[in-house]
């Protein structure tokens, strides 16, 4: 990513992946500008505003910026088929508390590796399964039955939040607000703390979840 600024609070933002470029700001002139150089330089299409970027579908009206990945999560139900899965309400069990299972049944570790793989690149857009998806990451090179079923009820909870997104909303009066809390020596197999951290854009309902 580039950040180009410009004096009277102007600023150009310039992110490039392999051939696609991807620029934002907050001035219409400094969008011409950029753009009529950069397509003088090099053999370029300019495609409008984005609406599909890396998995994620983004949706830009007068509110603000919707971002979801909807047609990807409806992609790995189907490819680890859990398509038809019954919807739960939560992520993960609130008495989770997942430990080394040496004893457990083993299951295959490939397929888990690539739930785990697929599930992270979610939380771009699903922060609220973060943390259920760091805990089953922990067992990714011996995992058991107990590690897989924690990872199938998050595709039951993204089976019923498929469409959902997150709302930036246009709002010069926002703000940054934090909570974190502390699992003081919650972990049970090493007795480590966990503080877990909560971060929402005040007055823009950022999260709409």
């Amino acid at each position: 990513m580039f950040d180009l600024n410009y004096f009277n609070n102007k600023v150009l933002f310039v992110c490039l992946y392999v051939d696609d470029l991807i620029y934002m700001g907050n001035d219409r002139s400094m969008f011409n500008e950029f753009k009529k150089s950069m397509m003088k330089e090099f053999d370029m299409t300019d495609m409008g505003l984005m609406h599909y970027f890396l998995g994620i579908e983004v949706v830009q009206s007068f509110d603000g910026i919707f971002i979801s990945q909807k047609k990807y999560a409806l992609e790995i139900l189907d490819r680890f088929k859990m398509k038809n899965c019954n919807f739960v309400s939560t992520p993960a069990d609130l008495t989770l508390k997942l430990i080394k299972d040496d004893a457990g049944k083993k299951v295959n570790a490939t397929l888990y590796k690539q739930i785990v793989r697929s599930l992270m690149y979610l939380t771009s857009t699903w922060p609220d399964i973060m943390n259920v998806v760091s805990l089953i990451s922990r067992y990714m090179e011996c995992p058991t039955e107990t590690y897989l079923l924690a990872a199938k009820r998050i595709f039951q909870y993204l089976k019923g939040t498929a469409g959902y997104a997150i709302l930036y909303k246009k709002d010069r009066n926002s703000s940054l607000i934090g909570f974190s809390d502390n699992d003081y020596a919650g972990d049970i197999d090493d007795r480590k703390s966990v503080t877990p951290s909560n971060y929402n854009v005040m007055k823009s309902q950022t999260f709409l979840y």
